[in-house]
């Protein structure tokens, strides 16, 4: 048996610049000004944290930082190349890190295949490095090799870590998707049988009906017939009797077959008027209503829309039971009032409504509503249908019976409101549902904040190893500083002179050279020992080096009792 769930589809691309798949409507304008706002704090605070590098790109900081900002928006359209960007960003702004782990996150969880995932990983990781590498020496802030080694930080950091959390939340949620559209299809699938099974004993019970109760009508009939004939001239006071009988016998044959036409299935009709090809068409409405202008009634018709003859047989079917049931309450219990039936075809639903006044005179042994079986089974019929049938007095004191059936139900129509026990799905209430979508989100926020304050903490501890390394890296050279050097290969031979050594120095170093126009107190790389500090001191004769003194100075206040060479 086949199931009705619908085949899994791609989700539609979404034409705004700030949407993911499938996603559309106005709240993604508040949300991408939401996501703008955030991403200018992040960056700020990344720029106050660390910005060495951006006050070196004079002018043009914040100019990079809101092409970030701008990336990092459109992510959820164009994650692979958001992520890209981000990272050959961040290689020159390293306060778009924080944004290049978000657009990292998202991209991993929208990317189906593990190929594309890795390439894009790897790429944007290998291109901070780069751009770190080529930005370095182009910006003053140390070598290539500083470059590198800060790049593959920020890329570890801010690129794969998250990455690989994206990778795996993703998977997870395309795990729950598909078994929800498994959990989905096997239900639909086990309804379709239940319906099957329950048709099949609806049938069968039918078919037993018939058989048994309608043979013995059959020969209650026929026996009454027969003694009819006999008393009409043996005994013409009791042949009367027996044409009650007859016609008793017959009238309870007829709304037996209706039954059964109820309980059988939906594609065939066990009851009078069988279905034909005709049947709930416009033609055949404008039988009954012409019958029952024969009957004595005036009944108006009015119809809208296209015919039903392109239509399901089983809707057909029930806007012609409807018709008929209605137009024979009328005749039963509101002889003579003037009726209105209106069928309206709109393309998706099918408004049937008989409508019927005051009768001119009341039966003179009123019997009310009867049983109400005839539209207990109207509403049974159109509710497997998927519709709604609604019988209720008017003000004025008629009638009014108005159903509303799908033009084209589909194949599991059957099942959802045939009965209270159908085993469908339970639906949340409305506020609690809402409460639980709230909340969800809620969480997706604490945690994604909590994930940015762990990557940024990383990034910031590697950041801090590579500068504790920092001149080391930065100012690598082949060649030893040595006197006759010009001041301008030994500063980039040696780390930048520092305000915090020359300050240590004052006091206890050894005399300067007579000749030195200048002297350098480059940054003190090496560590303490014994509680002093090691100070080289470079001194310059207008731009010759033609002094290189070693010195130590104490860490504390203390009698100066440096040692001195000279080279």
């Amino acid at each position: 048996m086949s199931s009705s769930a619908p085949p899994a589809t791609e989700p539609a691309v979404s034409r705004s610049l700030f949407a993911g798949p499938g996603e559309q409507g106005r709240w993604l304008v508040w949300r991408a000004a939401v996501e703008a706002v955030t991403a200018a704090a992040l960056v700020l605070l990344v720029h106050e944290a660390e910005s060495a590098v951006e006050d070196r790109l004079v002018g043009k900081a914040a100019g990079l930082a809101v092409l970030g900002i701008v990336l990092v928006l459109m992510r959820r359209r164009f994650p692979a190349a958001c992520v890209v960007g981000l990272a050959a960003l961040m290689g020159a702004v390293p306060s778009v890190a924080l944004l290049t782990a978000v657009a990292a996150y998202t991209a991993t969880r929208q990317l189906r295949t593990s190929r594309q995932r890795v390439g894009v990983l790897l790429g944007a990781a290998a291109l901070t490095m780069l751009t770190g590498a080529v930005c370095a020496p182009a910006l003053g802030v140390g070598s290539s090799l500083f470059g590198l080694a800060l790049g593959a930080v920020l890329a570890v950091t801010t690129v794969v870590v998250p990455g690989l959390v994206g990778t795996a939340a993703g998977q997870q949620g395309r795990l729950l998707r598909a078994l929800r559209e498994r959990a989905a299809a096997a239900e639909e699938a086990r309804r379709l049988a239940e319906s099957e099974s329950r048709m099949r004993e609806r049938s069968r019970i039918a078919a037993e009906m018939h058989d048994l109760v309608g043979h013995r009508l059959s020969l209650v009939s026929l026996h009454a017939g027969g003694l009819e004939m006999a008393l009409e001239k043996a005994a013409p006071e009791l042949r009367d009797e027996a044409a009650v009988v007859r016609r008793a016998t017959r009238d309870a044959m007829q709304e037996l077959r209706e039954a059964l036409g109820v309980l059988g299935p939906l594609e065939s009709d066990t009851g009078t008027g069988a279905l034909t090809d005709a049947t709930g068409t416009r033609a055949d409405i404008e039988a009954l209503v012409e019958e029952s202008r024969r009957g004595g009634i005036p009944v108006e018709l009015c119809w809208e829309g296209a015919d039903l003859d392109a239509r399901p047989a089983r809707v057909r079917r029930a806007v012609h039971r409807v018709v008929r049931e209605a137009l024979t309450n009328v005749h039963r219990y509101a002889a003579g009032a003037h009726v209105t039936v209106a069928v309206r075809h709109t393309g998706e639903r099918v408004a049937v409504r008989v409508r019927n006044g005051v009768p001119p005179t009341w039966p003179a042994a009123s019997t009310g509503l009867g049983s109400g079986r005839g539209l207990a089974g109207l509403r049974e019929r159109v509710a497997l249908l998927g519709g709604e049938l609604e019988a209720a007095r008017t003000t004025g004191g008629g009638f009014d019976v108005a159903a509303d059936i799908p033009a084209a139900p589909g194949p599991g129509a059957e099942t959802t409101d045939a009965r209270p026990d159908a085993g469908g799905p339970a639906v949340a209430d409305e506020p609690a549902g809402r409460l639980s979508a709230l909340q969800r989100r809620v969480a997706g926020a604490v945690i994604g904040l909590l994930g940015l304050t762990g990557v940024g903490v990383m990034a910031l501890f590697g950041v801090l190893l590579v500068d504790r390394s920092r001149y080391d890296l930065a100012h690598e050279s082949p060649e030893r500083p040595r006197v006759g050097m010009t001041k301008e290969q030994v500063k980039k031979a040696v780390p930048p002179d520092d305000e915090a050594s020359r300050a240590a120095a004052e006091g206890h170093e050894p005399p300067r050279p007579r000749a030195a126009t200048e002297c350098l107190y480059p940054y003190a790389s090496e560590r303490s020992e014994g509680g002093r500090l090691p100070i080289v001191r470079y001194c310059f004769r207008s731009d010759t080096l033609i002094a290189i003194d070693r010195f130590t100075v104490p860490m504390v206040t203390e009698p100066h009792s440096g040692s001195t060479t000279h080279d």
